[in-house]
């Protein structure tokens, strides 16, 4: 199998969950997988055409699209990762059209938020999508959006890392800590935390707010940060994914303000830290998290809202317990022994498994329930040439 996906020099989501499942496919020994960023490296000198406007995403396609061509005779299913709108049709499109010119198996593994918006202006998306053999999603919101334009889809959740410590919080008695990490991009309105914060430092002036990432809105702001009078707030870049542990166990509350989301792997590295959450209701948010049991939610772009409930879990040890509690137990459903009988169930049924494994092991048969996704028997681990 040939994984299309970015590579963690882009640091987001997509390039994260592509990461852990490369890293968990690569321990099966019924599938042989190989790896081709989207977001290839151009060799030697050639590289420095990636720091120019505009040359650089020509360069950047140009060189995906020929090391494309080379990989594809090799494999029996490509699984391409994709997001919305502009960057899906530098890579994912010739991924779909190339992988079935070349007639292989293809899966679409759409995560992107913005579905509907981008199905709806974009409609030439649409006959792509329908070429793909499998279209998967990491949230059942998804596959609603998807729903609406006839395209059928079914939902593989993100996978969660193990290598979180969880850690049981209660009400802090000083420092009140607050983390955001999302992407400083409009959709993800982080102004939105920013007010809601300076409503907290009111009652809490000691409380202090950490902005983790980069994004185009991070000027802007820095900026709105200074108007609002904002003490203990901290811009401080990207963090690594594997610093992001360590960055999650300072915090004592979670906030996360978007107008549009999907499925934050953030979220789940919360459930996973003992993290308490407020969010708002975008998306795929209320698909994850359920309101008074996991965490709590609020109206999107509703400050007031937002602050108050992060003021309910400074002051309620009952409440901070039940939720992460809760979300601890949650998180059930996105360790990789559960997602993995799903992928392998996809990948068999691409592969024709009734031919190669019926004889020997009937149990390995996937059984496809209405609706759902392919789901493998309990026994299932017949070999996959993918």
């Amino acid at each position: 199998m040939l994984l299309i996906a970015p590579s963690l020099e882009i640091l987001g989501g997509q390039a994260v969950q592509a990461a852990r499942l490369l890293e968990q496919l690569r321990k099966e020994d019924s599938v042989v997988i190989d790896f081709l960023p989207m977001n290839p490296r151009l060799p030697g000198p050639l590289r420095l055409l990636q720091r120019i406007k505009y040359v650089r995403t020509a360069a950047t396609v140009l060189t995906f699209v020929v090391k494309l061509l080379a990989r594809l005779p090799r494999h029996d299913i490509v699984h391409v990762f994709a997001a919305g709108y502009f960057s899906f049709w530098w890579a994912p499109t010739p991924a779909i059209l190339l992988g079935k010119a070349f007639g292989k198996k293809v899966i679409l593994n759409y995560r992107d938020g913005r579905a509907e918006d981008h199905l709806r202006t974009w409609r030439t998306a649409i006959p792509v999508i329908r070429k793909a053999d499998v279209t998967v999603a990491p949230s059942s919101f998804l596959v609603d959006v998807f729903a609406k334009f006839g395209l059928p889809a079914r939902s593989i959740f993100n996978v969660i890392d193990e290598r979180y410590s969880y850690r049981q919080r209660r009400r802090p008695r000083r420092g009140r800590v607050f983390l955001h990490n999302r992407i400083l991009e409009p959709l993800y309105n982080v102004e939105c935390t920013l007010r809601a914060f300076a409503l907290i430092q009111q009652r809490y002036p000691d409380a202090s707010l950490t902005i983790a990432h980069e994004g185009v809105s991070r000027p802007a702001l820095e900026q709105l940060a200074r108007e609002l009078k904002l003490e203990n707030t901290r811009f401080i870049g990207s963090v690594p994914q594997d610093r992001m542990a360590e960055l999650l166990d300072t915090a004592d509350v979670y906030l996360t303000s978007p107008n549009i989301d999907c499925m934050p792997g953030s979220l789940l590295e919360c459930f996973a830290v003992g993290l308490p959450i407020v969010a708002t209701r975008a998306g795929g948010i209320p698909y994850i998290v359920t309101h008074e049991q996991t965490g709590l939610l609020v109206p999107c772009d509703d400050h007031e809202a937002l602050a108050a409930a992060a003021l309910r879990l400074l002051e309620d040890d009952e409440l901070v317990v039940r939720l992460t509690t809760n979300a601890r137990r949650e998180l059930e459903r996105y360790r990789w022994p559960q997602i993995r009988d799903k992928w392998l169930g996809v990948y068999r049924e691409l592969t024709d498994v009734k031919s190669k494994w019926a004889k020997s092991d009937v149990r390995s048969v996937p059984v496809r329930q209405p609706g759902s996704p392919v789901e493998a028997g309990p026994g299932g681990t017949g070999s996959v040439s993918a």
